[in-house]
C-alpha cells in the first residue's frame, strides 16, 4: 500500500458521513483533488463542496470525474455502510484501483503521527473531542479526526502543522480500529454492541483485546477501571486505570449544583484543582478524566487542561443543550445503546431533580433493538414520560417481529406513547414539557429545530 503522498486524487464513497468527512477535509488540506459520492445532500456535504470537494448524489459510475479514473493516481476510500453492489464502488473494484476502508486511511495516518486513539462502546466521541480541544489550546497541539462536529470549531477536523500527535476516534464497528497503530489508547467501555457483526459478547471483547495489542512499545493504555476486558499489551506499553472516583487518574472534591460541576483531577504524581465542566453533566466528569489523562501523559500543561475542559462546548448531538430557561430545558443526545440511555437519563435527572423529565427516543437498527429490547425498556423507565418512535433502519433490512413495540411493552413509565416519526411534530404540540431529552443515533436530529420551537411556545 502506497503512502497518501503517492496519490494525486482521492474518491470517497460515502463522503458525507461524520468520520469520512474529516478525512475528506484532511485530504483537501494536503492539496489532493477530492471527489466522492453520498446518498443525500446535507448541511455537511454542502460545507465539503464549499471547501473544494466535488460530490455526487447518484451512484452512477459515469459521474466519476476524469481525474479520478487513473488507477495509479487515485485512492478510493469507502465506508462499511456502503452496499457491495454500489455501482461506483464496483467500478473501482473491477478496475484495479487501490480501494480501502475509511479506517485503513486513518491507520496510514497513525503510521506518520503518534496516534492518540479513543475506543469504547460509548464515550469515545466526547472524550476524544475533549482531548482534541485541550491539545489545541496547549503548546503541544494535535491533529484530530473526530466522530462528531465539535461545536467549538464547527468541524470534525483540527489540523496542526507542528504537532506529532493525532487524536483519533477508534471505531469498533466492523473491527475498523484494528487498522490503527496507537501510541496511546483509551478504552472507555466494552458493553456488548454490534452483535450483528460480532455474534457474541466474547468476540466483541476479543476485538478490544486485539486493539490493545496494537499499541506501540513506549506508549500506554488508559483503561476504565472495572470494565470487562483483558488487555493484551506488547512489552514496553504502560497500563493506567481511570474512573470517576478511583484509579491512577480520578476525581476528588466533586461539587454538583446550580447547573455547575467542579472537581479536582488526581494523577499518579499530583493533582490539578478546580476543574469546571463546560458541559455540566455528570457523565462528563469521567470523560474529562480520560481526556486529561492522555494530555497529562503527553506533557500538556495544567492551565491548558483547566481551560480546555471549562471552555469545551461539546460535540453536536452529544448532550447538546438546545434550550435552557427557568421554565423549559431541551437537551439532545446521540445515545443509542441501553447503557448510554441510562447514563443520559440519570445525568439529566441529577441536574434537574425536581422537574418532570420527558424522553423522546428513536431506536437505531433492528438488530440492536432485537438484542437489547428489555435493557432499552429498563433505561427508558427511569423517565417520567416516554415517546417512542419507530426504528431507524440505517443499513439494515427489517426483521420480522422486531418493531419498537417490543421495547414499548416493557416500559414502566407512568406516561408512554408510541408515535410515528412523521407524526411527532404535530403530536408533541399536545404535551407540556419541563425537561425534554431527545435520544437516538438516527435522523431525529432533523426535527430538533421544529421541536425546540414548540417547546419554547
Amino acid at each position: 500500500m502506497k503512502n497518501l503522498e503517492a496519490y494525486k486524487s482521492v474518491y470517497f464513497v460515502g463522503a458525507g458521513g461524520i468520520g469520512m468527512s474529516a478525512l475528506v477535509r484532511y485530504c483537501l488540506s494536503r492539496g489532493l483533488r477530492v471527489a466522492g459520492y453520498d446518498r443525500t445532500p446535507t448541511h455537511l456535504t454542502e460545507q465539503l463542496q464549499q471547501e473544494g470537494a466535488e460530490l455526487f448524489f447518484d451512484e452512477d459510475a459515469s459521474l466519476i470525474p476524469s481525474y479520478c479514473r487513473c488507477a495509479n493516481d487515485t485512492l478510493v476510500v469507502y465506508t462499511p455502510a456502503i452496499p457491495a453492489d454500489h455501482s461506483g464502488l464496483c467500478y473501482f473494484m473491477n478496475n484495479q484501483f487501490d480501494v480501502i476502508k475509511r479506517a485503513h486511511l486513518l491507520g496510514l495516518i497513525t503510521r506518520s503521527l503518534k496516534g492518540l486513539c479513543f475506543a469504547g462502546t460509548h464515550g469515545k466521541t466526547t472524550t476524544s473531542s475533549m482531548a482534541a480541544h485541550i491539545f489545541n489550546l496547549s503548546s503541544v497541539g494535535a491533529n484530530a479526526f473526530l466522530g462528531g462536529i465539535l461545536r467549538n470549531y464547527d468541524s470534525n477536523l483540527i489540523l496542526s502543522q507542528d504537532s506529532e500527535y493525532a487524536v483519533i476516534e477508534a471505531d469498533e464497528f466492523d473491527r475498523s480500529f484494528h487498522h490503527l497503530l496507537p501510541y496511546i489508547a483509551v478504552v472507555t467501555s466494552t458493553d456488548a454492541d454490534h452483535l450483528d457483526i460480532y455474534g457474541t459478547e466474547e468476540a466483541y471483547l476479543e476485538s478490544f483485546a486485539h486493539f490493545t495489542s496494537l499499541i506501540q512499545p513506549g506508549g500506554a493504555l488508559v483503561m476504565k477501571k472495572g470494565i470487562k476486558m483483558q488487555p493484551r499489551l506488547q512489552e514496553g506499553v504502560r497500563l493506567y486505570s481511570y474512573s470517576k472516583d478511583e484509579g491512577d487518574f480520578h476525581a476528588e472534591n466533586i461539587h454538583i449544583g446550580d447547573g455547575c460541576i467542579t472537581f479536582d483531577f488526581v494523577t499518579p504524581e499530583g493533582r490539578i484543582n478546580d476543574i469546571e465542566l463546560g458541559v455540566p453533566v455528570e457523565i462528563n466528569i469521567e470523560n474529562a478524566i480520560a481526556s486529561m489523562a492522555v494530555a497529562w501523559l503527553c506533557g500538556v500543561e495544567a492551565d491548558a487542561m483547566r481551560q480546555g475542559i471549562a471552555t469545551f462546548q461539546g460535540a453536536k448531538r452529544r448532550f447538546e443543550f438546545w434550550l435552557r430557561t427557568p421554565e423549559r430545558v431541551m437537551i439532545d443526545d446521540y445515545a443509542h445503546h441501553p447503557d448510554e440511555l441510562r447514563a443520559s437519563i440519570r445525568s439529566v435527572k441529577a441536574l434537574y431533580p425536581h422537574r418532570k423529565l420527558s424522553v423522546i427516543f428513536q431506536p437505531h437498527l433492528y438488530t440492536r433493538t432485537r438484542d437489547f429490547a428489555p435493557q432499552f425498556a429498563e433505561a427508558l423507565s427511569l423517565a417520567d414520560e416516554v415517546i417512542l418512535l419507530d426504528i431507524y433502519p440505517a443499513r439494515e433490512e427489517p426483521i420480522e417481529g422486531v418493531t419498537s413495540q417490543i421495547i414499548f411493552d416493557k416500559i414502566l413509565s407512568p406516561q408512554k406513547e408510541l408515535c410515528r416519526r412523521d407524526l411527532l411534530v404535530e403530536r408533541i404540540k399536545e404535551y407540556n414539557f419541563e425537561v425534554l431529552l431527545t435520544l437516538g443515533a438516527g435522523d431525529i436530529d432533523r426535527l430538533l429545530p421544529q421541536i425546540c420551537e414548540i417547546v419554547q411556545q
